[in-house]
């Protein structure tokens, strides 16, 4: 089955593609359960706590992308095989027969919060290593509920889009950016690793928006890294998969930078400031 056509719409509900409708699949949706959670779906309604929302993906384009795509809103899209065993082979390849990777969730990490998961390299009982790893989705702005009611309802997409945005500057840089910061300093003082895990269109936007010069291609004395993964649609699965994008790091000074917002050859020069005032004062002068 060739990749679907979709626009502005949830692509992914309750861990299955739109388009896949087939009883077995309508059933689990009806109960609400996650594949990737192997359980039920975690993203409650705030007004209905009971009712689960299910979108993985929704449709959309961002002004630095060149088509619509699916964009990861849930990190429990993470919570597959690839992206732990990317993690282990990047980061600790082959071990002896003698080790193994433990991976555990929600670790405190004291003043910095919890960490989404620990890979700890483990000899019998004693920690030789470990690895912090974080999983960063996108959000939205508005809410792609409508379309999801229109699907339960009637089986199809009743609006070719629906009003929802993606609020990239919220997740991937307020909310995003000060975890990194916050938790690569306890991290960096260690001499240890965080990961943070995205979609590649995350990194996209980042780089976009902000001064990531000090983004680079992954130096293992860097304790802040990026891993990020794309959607790829499998003909045979019929589903879209992840699959593994690139690594980058930096350290904190280099997040202290995309913090600090865009390099300085994107500021807008005094002209064009004024311009921009300007322009208001004649709406304001029109009433508008």
């Amino acid at each position: 089955m060739k990749e679907p056509k979709f626009t502005q719409h949830p692509t992914e509900i309750f861990g299955h593609p739109y388009v896949i409708k087939d009883p077995v699949v309508q059933a689990k949706r009806e109960e609400q359960f996650c594949p990737f959670l192997n359980g039920e779906c975690k993203k409650p309604r705030k007004s209905e706590p009971d009712v689960k929302i299910g979108v993985c993906t929704v449709g959309y384009k961002g002004d630095f992308l060149k088509k619509i795509t699916p964009i990861i809103i849930c990190p429990h899209r993470f919570e597959v095989p690839i992206v732990y065993n990317t993690i282990e082979e990047l980061y600790y390849g082959n071990l002896p027969d003698s080790h193994r990777i433990e991976w555990v969730s929600e670790v405190s990490c004291g003043v910095a919060g919890s960490i989404d998961f620990v890979a700890a390299k483990m000899k019998g009982e004693r920690i030789e290593d470990f690895l912090c790893v974080e999983f960063q989705t996108a959000g939205t702005t508005g809410t792609p509920w409508q379309a999801v009611l229109d699907f339960k309802q009637t089986g199809s997409f009743q609006q070719k889009t629906y009003k929802y945005g993606i609020n990239w500057a919220n997740q991937y840089i307020k909310t995003m950016m000060q975890q990194v910061y916050k938790k690569g300093m306890v991290i960096e003082s260690w001499g240890k690793k965080i990961v943070f895990v995205m979609q590649d269109i995350g990194l996209a936007y980042i780089q976009s928006a902000t001064d990531a010069q000090d983004l680079h291609e992954v130096r293992d004395n860097d304790a802040i890294h990026f891993c990020t993964f794309r959607t790829v649609w499998n003909e045979d699965s019929k589903t879209w998969q992840l699959e593994f994008d690139q690594q980058v790091s930096t350290d904190t000074k280099g997040i202290q930078k995309i913090l600090a917002g865009a390099h300085k050859d994107k500021f807008p020069t005094i002209n064009e400031f004024e311009n921009n005032i300007n322009r208001r004062l004649k709406l304001k002068l029109k009433g508008i």
